[in-house]
C-alpha cells in the first residue's frame, strides 16, 4: 500500500484502531515489552502455506530456528480453513486474547486488518529488516504503519501444456486478442486453454485490470477515487465476455473437483494463474501422460501493457497483543528470507536473492528454470495497484456476480460494476470519503 490513497487512508482510519488504552496497549508498549523480556519467549504463528509432498514443510522450516534460537521458540500451525475464514477467526481470537503473535495475510487482507485493529505497528522493528526486501515491502504498510514483512508476490502468468499446443497448431499468445483466437480455436477441438474462474473472480479479475493498467483505487485530495470500472478495466470485461459468448472458456470454479477433474483428462490445456500456483497446480499430473508437458509463459498483454497484476501474495503480520513483537520480529525475517525453502512452497519470495528452481517444480515443468521466469514476471509488477479496506467483501459481490456470468445471467462487465459500487459502500461505511 505504498500508493497515497493508502496513506490517506491511514491517516484517515487511525481512530478506527482504537486507543492506546485499548486491547494489549500501544505498538509502542509491545515493543518496550519485547525488550524487557528475559529468558525463553514463545511464539506463536498462523500460516496458510500448502505445505505438500516434496515441499519444505514450515515445521521442518521453524525447528531449524527452533535449534538456533533456544531464546525465541516459535510454534507454527496451519490454518485448516478456508482463507475468506481466517479473518473472522482472528478478530475473535484477538478479542479473547488467544490470537497467535503472527499470521499469514493476503496483501489485499492487510488494510481491513489494520482497520479493525487486529494488527500491531512495528514500523520501528520493520525498518531493521527493511533492505532484505523488495518493493513488496510496501505492501505491509497502511498510512506509512508497517504491520509485518512480505513472504511472497504473486504475479499472473501463463501456464500451458506444450505438447497439446504443439498438436494443436497453437503458438504460446503474447496478447489477449490472440490468446482469444486461439482459445476458440482449441475450444473447437475440444480442448481448452482459458479458465474464468467465479471462486477467484476478486484476485484474478482486479490483477487482470492491474496488468491492463488500471489502478482501481488512488486518492483525489483527501478522499478516495474508486475506479474499477473504467476503461483499462473494460478491456478485461470485453475480454471474458467474447470468451464467454465464444463458449471458448471453461467455467469451472477454480478450487473444484471438476477443475482436477479437466486438468488429468487434458481437457484443459492452459490457463491464466498466479505464480504460487506453480509449486502444486501440476501436482495431479504426476503419474498421467502429461507430466513433464507444461510450461510457464509471461501473461499476454492486455491492452497493449506490458504489465503483469498482483494476484495474491501474502507477508507475515504481528498480530494485535503481541507481547513479544521484537522477537517476533527477527523471526518474520529469518523465516521470509529462507528462499530456498520457500521456493520449494512454489512461493516467488519476497526476499532479495536469487532462487533456484526446486527439483519437484522444475521436474513438471520439463526441465523449466520456472524461478527465472517468475522473476521476469515480478519486475513487471503494476507499480500503483493497491486496495482499500473492505475489499473482502468487494470480492464477495464480485463472485457472486461472476457465478451469474459465467451461468449467462450476467454480463462480466456487471461484475466491475459491482466492484465499483461495492468500493465505494465499503469505504462509506468504515467512515472514509469518496470522490463520486
Amino acid at each position: 500500500m505504498a500508493s497515497v490513497a493508502a496513506i490517506v487512508a491511514g491517516t484517515l482510519v487511525l481512530g478506527a484502531c482504537g486507543s492506546p488504552s485499548e486491547g494489549s496497549g500501544s505498538p509502542s508498549q509491545s515493543s518496550s515489552q519485547s525488550a524487557a523480556a528475559s529468558g525463553p519467549v514463545t511464539i506463536k504463528y498462523l500460516h496458510r502455506l500448502p505445505d505438500g509432498e516434496g515441499m519444505t514443510k514450515v515445521a521442518d522450516i521453524v525447528k531449524k530456528w527452533n535449534s538456533e534460537h533456544p531464546d525465541i521458540k516459535v510454534e507454527t500451525t496451519k490454518f485448516p480453513g478456508e482463507a475468506k475464514e481466517l479473518m473472522p477467526k482472528l478478530e475473535a481470537d484477538v478479542k479473547a486474547g488467544t490470537a497467535p503473535c503472527l499470521v499469514q495475510a493476503g496483501y489485499a487482507e492487510v488494510p481491513d486488518m489494520y482497520v479493525k485493529g487486529l494488527v500491531e505497528d512495528v514500523t520501528g522493528e520493520a525498518e531493521k529488516y527493511k533492505d532484505h526486501f523488495s518493493g513488496a515491502y510496501g505492501q505491509m504498510s497502511v498510512g506509512g504503519k508497517v504491520v509485518g514483512l512480505p513472504q511472497d508476490t504473486g504475479p499472473l502468468v501463463y501456464v500451458y501444456n506444450e505438447t497439446e499446443f504443439k498438436k494443436l497448431g497453437i503458438e504460446v499468445p503474447k496478447t489477449s486478442d490472440e490468446l482469444l483466437a486461439a482459445a476458440k480455436k482449441a475450444a473447437a477441438k475440444g480442448k481448452y486453454i482459458l479458465g474464468f474462474e467465479p471462486d477467484e473472480t476478486q484476485s484474478m479479475l482486479s490483477a487482470q485490470s492491474a496488468a491492463a493498467g488500471a489502478v482501481w483505487y488512488s486518492a483525489e485530495g483527501d478522499k478516495w477515487k474508486v475506479d474499477a470500472n473504467g476503461d483499462k478495466t473494460k478491456v478485461v470485461a470485453d475480454f471474458w465476455q467474447q470468451a464467454l459468448d465464444d463458449k471458448s472458456a471453461l467455467t469451472d470454479p477454480r478450487w473444484s473437483d471438476a477443475y482436477t477433474k479437466d486438468l488429468v483428462s487434458g481437457k484443459l490445456i492452459g490457463n491464466i494463474a498466479a505464480a504460487w500456483e506453480t509449486g502444486f497446480v501440476l501436482d495431479p499430473l504426476d503419474k498421467t501422460p502429461y507430466a513433464g508437458q507444461w510450461r510457464v509463459a509471461q501473461l499476454p498483454s492486455f491492452g497493449g501493457s506490458d504489465l503483469t497484476g498482483p494476484d495474491g501474495g501474502s507477508g507475515v503480520a504481528v498480530v494485535k497483543g503481541c507481547k513479544y513483537a521484537a522477537q517476533a520480529m527477527q523471526f518474520n525475517d529469518w523465516f521470509n528470507t529462507q528462499v530456498k525453502d520457500l521456493a520449494s512452497q512454489g512461493l516467488v519470495p519476497a526476499a532479495k536473492s536469487q532462487v533456484t528452481t526446486p527439483e519437484k517444480m522444475k521436474k513438471q515443468f520439463g526441465g523449466q528454470d520456472v524461478m527465472a521466469e517468475l522473476a521476469k514476471a515480478n519486475e513487471k509488477l503494476a507499480p500503483e495497484f493497491g486496495y482499500i479496506p473492505g475489499f473482502a467483501v468487494v470480492g464477495s459481490k464480485m463472485g457472486e456476480k461472476a457465478a451469474d456470468a459465467a451461468a449467462g445471467k450476467a454480463k462480466v462487465a456487471d461484475i466491475f460494476q459491482t466492484a465499483q459500487d461495492t468500493s465505494v459502500k465499503a469505504l462509506k461505511d468504515a467512515g472514509l470519503p469518496v470522490n463520486e
